[in-house]
């Protein structure tokens, strides 16, 4: 007895270490594995990297690339493309006709800005406008059913902007005031670079909403009203061709990093002729700035015996034909592609499928594939495109 009472309090004992060594090694036994010194900041960073740091897979940004496309297009004002209903009439009409792209108005020729523009600016002068309240999307839709999208922009006729900034504006030689032309519309000065700067931040902007080109418009000096009472506050020696010339360079250069394509309209005339009509637009000087150069061959403007034409206007094939042929044999080598505006309105005489037909005819004979449709009203001549 003595025996079992001396063992017994050591036996307790080792029971009492034994349990607690194996309540230790099965703790041991559910840990992870460890990792040696030095591995565990690399494995964490690991980790966080197959994640993406957060658990969620980082969305790539999408490659944009410039598409080359043989456009075929027609013109909308801001109203028009803000208009549903009326717009997807339009649309109808390219998608059962060999038409393929629209040029809408961004910035028009009253300065307004058909968007509810972020530009700081264009803001600070009320530039912008709500015409078009679902553009992103717009032309995200338009993009998804092939349509080419081109941004009409408006350069230096621009009446908000030369009462936001007087400074830059045209002067009266007579009255000391902002010059205006025959419609008593505001001009700003083509030397100024800040007016250059303004624009090309709306054409980025316009770039980045998912346009995919930008169309300059109205890129010359007035060509009416009393010219001989404008003053240029900003002028430099430069000649009117050079001021025009150097404005589609900068502005060439400034986007290039846009996946966009840059284009200039011309007044049809300036095809025909060795100098710039007065407004700045030398044929040679423009083509070598763009990679489209759209003149405005509407017969309608075309004076009586032009082209040896009794009425240009009454002869839309010839007019356009001979027109086009100045073109090309003036485009050289590097030179933007020639893509013509037709006239799908009626000014003097009457414009049916026939006319307009006969301007396609005339451009497309030469090889051209390229060419776009104006009307002011934005109705146009389905039976002259299918």
């Amino acid at each position: 007895m003595n025996f079992w009472r001396d063992m017994y309090k050591p036996l307790l004992l080792m029971l009492t270490l034994g349990l607690i060594l194996l309540f230790i090694t099965a703790a041991l036994a559910s840990e992870p594995n460890a990792v040696e010194e030095g591995e565990g900041e690399e494995a964490a960073l690991k980790a966080e990297s197959d994640t993406g740091g957060e658990g969620e897979e980082e969305e790539e940004e999408p490659v944009r690339v410039r598409v080359p496309v043989e456009a075929r297009g027609i013109y909308l004002s801001g109203y028009v493309a803000g208009g549903k209903e009326r717009r997807e009439s339009l649309f109808q009409l390219i998608d059962e006709t060999k038409l393929n792209a629209v040029v809408i108005d961004y910035k028009d020729s009253t300065g307004k800005v058909s968007y509810e523009t972020q530009v700081p600016l264009a803001r600070g002068i009320g530039a912008g406008e709500n015409k078009i309240a679902d553009l992103p999307e717009l032309l995200a839709d338009l993009n998804e059913r092939g349509i080419y999208t081109i941004a009409r922009l408006v350069v230096f006729q621009d009446p908000i902007l030369a009462a936001g900034k007087p400074d830059w504006a045209l002067k009266s030689k007579s009255s000391g005031g902002i010059w205006r032309d025959r419609k008593k519309l505001a001009w700003t000065d083509p030397h100024s670079k800040d007016v250059w700067d303004y624009n090309i931040a709306l054409a980025a902007e316009a770039a980045e909403l998912g346009f995919k080109e930008i169309q300059w418009d109205y890129v010359r000096f007035p060509s009416d009203g009393a010219i001989k009472d404008a003053s240029y506050p900003y002028a430099d020696g430069r000649s009117k061709a050079e001021v025009i010339r150097d404005f589609l360079s900068y502005a060439r250069e400034k986007l290039s990093t846009y996946p966009i394509y840059v284009s200039a309209d011309i007044f049809g005339l300036i095809t025909s002729v060795d100098n710039d009509q007065g407004i700045g637009q030398y044929f040679e000087d423009v083509a070598g700035a763009v990679d489209y150069i759209s003149p405005m061959v509407y017969p309608s403007h075309y004076a009586l015996g032009t082209f040896g034409l009794a009425d240009p206007n009454k002869a839309p094939y010839e007019t356009v034909l001979r027109s086009l042929e100045d073109a090309l044999k003036r485009l050289g080598e590097g030179d933007g592609q020639l893509r013509p505006w037709l006239q799908d309105f009626s000014l003097g005489h009457h414009y049916g499928p026939e006319e307009v037909r006969a301007q396609i005819r005339a451009a497309e004979e030469l090889g051209l594939k390229s060419w776009l449709l104006w009307d002011p009203a934005n109705r146009y001549t389905p039976a002259a495109l299918r």
